[in-house]
Order: C-alpha cells, then structure tokens, then sequence
C-alpha cells in the first residue's frame, strides 16, 4: 500500500499538538479548610452533647458518637468524590462516589477565566479557578482547593486563546 493509499483512508489527518495534562486529581482538602473545620466542630459538638446528655442512657450517646464521627468525614468524602482533569485542549469535572457523572468543557468554548485567592488560600498555597463558557451543560464551573493555581491559572488563559485562534472562533460583541 502506497503512502497516499494509507492516508486516503484515514478519515481526517491526526492532530498537530499533543494532549498535555497539566492537572489531574481531586481537589486538595486544605483547600476546603473552613468547611473542614466547620464540619470538625459540628460534629466535635455533637460528640460532646449526645456524651453529656447520654450519661444515663447507652444507645443515644452511642449513637451520637457515631453521627458526629460521620460529620466529621463529611469534607474528605465530598472531597474524593470530586475530581478534575485540565489539559490543553479541555476540563473534564468528574463528580460522585457510587455513581460517576463526568462533564468536559472544551476550552474554546471559554468566554472568561477568573482566578481568586484568599489570605488563608495564599498560606496553603491553593485557590480557586472560575471558568464561564458558552457551554450549555457547563456554563459556569469553580474548581476550588487546586494546588499551585496561579501557573494553571495562566496556563490556561494563553492555551483558550490559541485553541480559539486554531479554531478560527471569532468573539463578536453585537451590543
């Protein structure tokens, strides 16, 4: 088979730029650190009132233990339950423990990024990456606790605008 017989078959010609992965994982839990600490106290609370209360009585301060032990789990399971994947070309949002849903977000459908940032978020070096899309699953998405954000942050702004100049789309304002 000569070399134009192999690529007459082939449906289209392979794409030019590799798919490079700059993030892949679950968002980190320091950066759910007031809900953490929220959900530490509440069950910290529930702990020591179902103790106090239930001196008397075994099962409801047992069960009680119980309760605030499984508030206290609450972040970390919410956490594992989330998990992101940012490449160069798309942001794949998966969601779920038992039962997975998982959105993709091609990057030139991005009409704005925005990068935030708290005190406490700078300390523990995480942050939170908002994109808006024109995307009708996913028009707005927040992906909070992202370990050193800012490079991904800017990672990702150059790369929406060359995926929208590789696919010659045009943003025209008709206000």
């Amino acid at each position: 088979m000569s070399m134009s017989e192999s690529q007459a078959s082939q449906p289209h010609k392979p794409a030019d730029d590799q798919e490079h992965v700059y993030f892949e994982g679950p968002p980190l839990l320091r950066g759910e650190s007031g809900r953490l600490i929220g959900f530490i106290l509440l069950g910290l609370i529930v702990i020591g009132g179902s103790i106090t209360a239930g001196v008397m009585v075994f099962p409801p301060a047992f069960g009680g233990v119980v309760v605030g032990l499984a508030l206290m789990f609450i972040p970390w399971i919410y956490n594992k339950a989330v998990r992101y994947r940012i490449t160069n070309y798309r942001i794949d949002f998966e969601r779920g423990l038992l039962s997975k849903k998982i959105d993709t977000l091609e990057l030139w459908h991005v009409d704005d990024i925005q990068f935030s940032q708290s005190v406490l978020e700078r300390l523990l070096r995480v942050g939170t990456i908002t994109i808006m899309s024109n995307d009708d699953t996913t028009p707005k998405l927040v992906m909070s606790g992202l370990p050193s954000p800012r490079p991904l942050f800017d990672s990702l702004k150059q790369r929406v605008i060359a995926v929208k100049r590789q696919r010659g789309v045009i943003k025209m304002d008709l206000g």
